[in-house]
């Protein structure tokens, strides 16, 4: 699948299913996974193994102490004194990695962070874990088969810092998943019972009561890119050249917005407050719609190298899903785009086993299904 991951923000639940949630963390891998559109740091990167291996071996207190002046760096660049705002996260963490939110949430040092920026780290373990499970869940809604989404949430908590990987919470998520997995082998469309530590049922039943995260206010996100964007500017000016969005400028400093997750531009494109300019937009705009076709593209590309008919519909359903409703607006997705991919994946569903069956000598049931 290929996700359109962003920079979200957590809804608040109870602190106790807050913190079952976040030693459950889990992330994106749908069966079919083309590149993401997104390229900032809230989306999956992959590391070569030499690189991987130099962040592990990173001391602990360096994780915290670089924790902390990256928490402190955004709080200032936001002018808050809190990352949370009503018990809602109201921060952008997402320049964090996993080993220092992981580091931060579970800081026994009270001197190093507040209560309300450790509350905040778990928050966002939450969000990613949510925000990532959107495409393949939406694909297990569609098609039945739920073996995407463990392969998804099984990849991912093998791709945390190893503080979080030897938390006995998580071994025993991943030992879930792994049972969940060996069902599945056998029953692909039947949900696992791998007990009270899958981490994918927990998101299903929240999901079902409604109690999954949602994005982070859009007025907020544009807010934080008003800031970002201001900064560019800034830097620009005091390097003595003019800002400007012309990218062969041989005079000016070229204003990059591609840096920005989806959510971010999709801020600046549907312009709610005014606070960007008719150049910003125009920017933003191109920039976004760029990524959602190329998004497209990989799905399709993926899809092709698939010997399931069904991957690209599949593959549309995930990236549709895995967007807001103000990412989808601004990109001009309605409804219907996402209805048109489920109905292709039916129509194609549908064809195949009639095509099988014809082949199989089933005439009888071949014919059957012009009745249908």
């Amino acid at each position: 699948m290929v996700a359109l991951t962003t920079a979200y923000s957590a809804t608040a639940y109870t602190s106790s299913t807050a913190a079952a949630i976040a030693s459950k963390t889990a992330s994106t891998t749908a069966a079919v996974t083309p590149a993401a559109m997104d390229d900032t740091p809230a989306t999956s990167v992959e590391f070569s193994a030499a690189a991987k291996a130099a962040l592990e071996t990173k001391n602990l207190a360096t994780v915290l102490t670089e924790a902390r002046q990256k928490m402190t760096a955004l709080l200032t660049d936001a002018k808050r004194t809190t990352p949370l705002q009503g018990g809602k996260l109201a921060l952008d963490m997402s320049s964090l990695d996993a080993r220092e939110i992981y580091a931060m949430a579970n800081s026994t040092d009270k001197a190093a962070f507040t209560d309300d920026e450790k509350k905040a780290a778990g928050l966002e373990m939450q969000r990613r874990f949510d925000s990532a499970l959107a495409g393949p869940a939406a694909i297990t809604k569609v098609t039945g088969n739920y073996t995407g989404l463990y392969q998804a949430a099984a990849a991912y908590l093998d791709s945390l810092g190893p503080e979080e990987r030897a938390d006995p919470k998580s071994v025993a998520a991943r030992a879930a998943l792994t049972d969940g997995l060996k069902q599945l082998a056998t029953a692909p469309k039947t949900k696992p019972d791998a007990g009270d530590d899958d981490p994918v049922a927990l998101y299903l039943a929240l999901k079902e009561a409604g109690g999954a995260s949602g994005p982070r206010d859009i007025k907020d996100v544009a807010s934080d890119v008003r800031v970002a964007i201001d900064k560019k500017y800034d830097a620009a000016l005091a390097n003595g050249k003019v800002p400007t969005f012309n990218k062969n400028t041989k005079v000016g400093t070229f204003i990059d917005l591609s840096t920005f997750d989806s959510r971010s531009l999709s801020a600046i494109v549907l312009n709610q407050d005014d606070e960007f300019s008719g150049e910003e937009v125009t920017a933003a705009n191109a920039i976004l719609r760029s990524k959602g076709g190329a998004a497209l593209i990989a799905g399709y590309q993926n899809a092709a190298k698939s010997s399931d008919p069904t991957a690209f519909s599949q593959n549309v359903i995930g990236i549709y899903s895995s967007l807001s409703a103000e990412e989808r607006q601004a990109l001009g997705w309605s409804d219907q785009f996402y209805q048109a991919a489920v109905n292709s994946f039916a129509t194609t569903s549908k064809l195949t086993q009639m095509f099988g069956d014809a082949s199989s000598g089933n005439a009888t049931n071949f014919t059957s299904w012009f009745s249908k």
